[in-house]
């Protein structure tokens, strides 16, 4: 059983990597097999789940660009960066229709 639903989003800059999960334990990351990007992109996650994914996520998705992690409040959190002028701390301007 395919414990978490996946899907993405193109856009210029970045990939958004959405995620729905109804319950997931930890041992469902054994077999989680993320949505492949475009590595010459960033990428910014988005979805409710436990930490422990979201760190799972983050360090599948190291060799983009740059990371971020989406909050309704604010918008996408840069959290991990390889690229110029994309720093951890900076925000990514999304609207919450987009997501």
């Amino acid at each position: 059983m395919n414990q978490v639903r996946f899907s993405t989003r193109e856009r210029d800059e970045y990939t958004l990597v959405y995620f729905e999960l109804d319950v997931i334990r930890p041992e469902a990351l054994k077999s989680l097999r993320p949505p492949k990007v475009n590595n010459a992109k960033g990428v910014v996650l988005s979805g409710r789940g436990p930490i422990w994914l979201y760190c799972y996520l983050v360090h599948n998705y190291h060799p983009t660009r740059f990371i971020a992690v989406y909050d309704p409040r604010i918008g996408a959190v840069i959290v991990e960066s390889h690229w110029p002028g994309y720093n951890v701390g900076d925000i990514i301007k999304i609207h919450e229709e987009e997501i």
